[in-house]
């Protein structure tokens, strides 16, 4: 935890914050082994960062008087991303490190290779899911979330919000055996395609190059889709 991200509910008013949750209790004290008088970096979710002194610590809380949060979070990652809905544990990791990049726009989707008791996961409840971006953006000293959305049906997608979504953006297929070489270092607005483990089936591949995407590959070395997303998204951008 880089960043003490406080919620609205966590203000006591405009200099002052109080900690009760026991996560990040126990990260103040376990972690950052805080004493009182630190001065540890605090964020405002979905405002800015700033920095803010422990004044009291206790076992059920923590306070801050706050000083300013008047700097400005990471820029975000020009990107959508669109991921075929990896297998729970890796769908947790996934989260964490895409938001921890800067991406703020997260698309789960079915595929023909995605086990359909994926969908069933207690990871992709709600609070689960706020849970894995809220741990990104503590890495990373954001505050903006991620908005994420789930698309369990593949071919109305593709046909009814798909072409939306490229409207404005560059589309880009990552796939082993694509045309072309993944680009460095872009910087326009783009919709990032990842398959699941087995990649996507011959079908899909098709209807998403119909749509507008670019197929791309990122060498012969087949990756895990934790791996290939984090590599993907470092070579873009």
């Amino acid at each position: 935890m880089n960043l003490i991200l406080l919620a609205a509910q966590d203000l006591l008013n405009d200099h002052c914050a109080v900690v009760r949750d026991p996560r990040r209790l126990r990260h103040l004290r376990e972690v950052h082994r805080a004493n009182i008088g630190d001065e540890l970096t605090l964020g405002l979710a979905g405002g800015k960062l700033g920095k803010g002194r422990l004044v009291r610590i206790e076992d059920d809380l923590a306070q801050f008087e706050i000083d300013s949060l008047d700097q400005m979070p990471p820029a975000a990652l020009p990107v959508h991303l669109v991921l075929a809905l990896p297998r729970p544990r890796m769908l947790a990791r996934s989260l964490e490190h895409v938001t921890a990049l800067g991406v703020k726009h997260i698309t789960l989707l079915h595929t023909r290779r995605v086990e359909k008791s994926y969908w069933q996961s207690p990871e992709l409840k709600p609070e689960k899911i706020h849970q894995h971006l809220v741990l990104g953006l503590e890495q990373a000293r954001d505050t903006l979330l991620p908005e994420v959305s789930l698309e369990k049906h593949f071919k109305p997608f593709v046909e009814d919000r798909l072409p939306a979504l490229l409207e404005h953006r560059r589309g880009l297929l990552a796939h082993p055996g694509m045309p072309d070489a993944c680009p460095r270092g872009i910087d326009e607005p783009t919709l990032l395609v990842i398959g699941p483990e087995g990649g996507f089936i011959p079908y899909e591949v098709e209807r998403l190059l119909e749509a507008g995407c670019q197929g791309i590959h990122l060498g012969e070395r087949i990756l895990r889709v934790e791996t290939a997303v984090t590599a993907l998204l470092s070579r873009l951008f």
